[in-house]
């Protein structure tokens, strides 16, 4: 049992390894192309964005409170509010919803 775990640990590490230094390693020019330039730009809040909205979901007792929380925190955020403030307004919409459902 314990030579399956650390077998699975190297392999996890370098797969890992490989994927961080295979870019840099291949990679030496400057990217010129503007579609994978774009792409790339995208990458970080795109991953982001893919690993909050379940938990947005699953945050609380209740779907709906959490749907209008996220529809409220995105309506601030495109008005330009702060992080600040649309991290309260959410989690006190989310917590108003609740009282009620």
């Amino acid at each position: 049992m314990k030579v399956d775990v650390f077998l699975y640990i190297m392999v996890m590490a370098i797969v890992t390894y490989l994927v961080r230094v295979l870019p840099l390693t291949l990679i030496r020019k400057e990217i010129k192309n503007t579609f994978i330039k774009s792409f790339l730009y995208y990458v970080p809040y795109v991953t982001l964005a893919v690993m909050i909205f379940p938990a947005i979901l699953e945050a609380t007792s209740s779907t709906w409170s959490a749907l209008i929380g996220f529809i409220v925190a995105i309506a601030l955020s495109y008005f330009g509010k702060s992080l600040f403030i649309v991290s309260l307004a959410s989690c006190l919409v989310v917590f108003v919803v609740e009282l009620f459902i």
